[in-house]
């Protein structure tokens, strides 16, 4: 008897495991909320005294805290709408401390701006991200 409620623990516990993201899915999630304006999806992704790093365009800066990063993103989504999403070029890197997710990404509305991102994950949540705007990224379909 005990032996069979503790594979059901495991079992249990093994399906649980499976339910939770992958920093790379977190992150494309991350975009995903970006290019959608949702800005409490955005909000739910920070740690407490999470960094952003905005390099170039307008909104060029250091934010920091959830205060600041909510003022950035309402910003953001009133001067640009939704906008179509691309990424490219997604890569992950981590070990038992915190993960890594990089990549490239296009957003484009009434106008296109074309980012390389860096987000850092400790806990299942963004402790760091840059956005670094480069008009000259090339993309491959």
């Amino acid at each position: 008897m005990f032996l069979r409620q503790c594979l059901s623990g495991a079992a249990a516990l093994c399906l649980a495991a499976s339910a939770f993201a992958t920093p790379t899915e977190d992150a494309q999630r991350h975009l995903g909320a970006i290019a959608g304006n949702d800005i409490d999806a955005l909000m739910s992704t920070y740690a407490d005294g999470a960094t952003m790093q905005w390099i170039g365009g307008p909104l060029d800066g250091t934010y920091a805290g959830r205060e600041q990063l909510m003022d950035l993103w309402t910003r953001f989504a009133k001067a640009q709408g939704k906008l179509d999403l691309a990424v490219f070029k997604i890569e992950e890197y981590g070990n038992p401390k915190g993960a890594t997710v990089s990549a490239n990404a296009r957003y484009r509305g009434i106008a296109q701006t074309k980012v390389r991102h860096v987000i850092v994950y400790r806990d299942g949540k963004i402790v760091s991200e840059v956005w670094q705007i480069d008009p000259s990224m090339q993309f491959q379909q």
